[in-house]
C-alpha cells in the first residue's frame, strides 16, 4: 500500500495520521494508521466513516 500523510497532521511530526487511497480505490475500504507506527495496527474504513472522520476533522478545532 502507498501510504499518505494527512494534511492535518502537525507540521512537527508528532500527530500524524496516513491513509492509503489507493487501496479504497480498488477495495473500497480506507486503511488508516499513525505513521509514527508503520507496523501498528491498521484501522480499516468504509469510505463513508473516512468520509464522516474528514468532516469531523475540518470541522474541529483542532490546536
Amino acid at each position: 500500500m502507498e501510504w499518505v500523510k494527512s494534511s492535518r497532521s502537525a507540521p512537527n511530526g508528532g500527530d500524524c495520521l496516513e491513509w492509503a487511497p489507493g487501496h479504497r480505490a480498488a477495495h473500497g475500504v480506507v486503511p488508516v494508521r499513525d505513521s509514527k507506527r508503520p507496523d501498528g495496527p491498521i484501522l480499516m474504513l468504509s469510505a463513508e466513516a473516512f468520509a464522516g472522520l474528514v468532516a469531523f476533522v475540518r470541522n474541529a478545532d483542532v490546536v
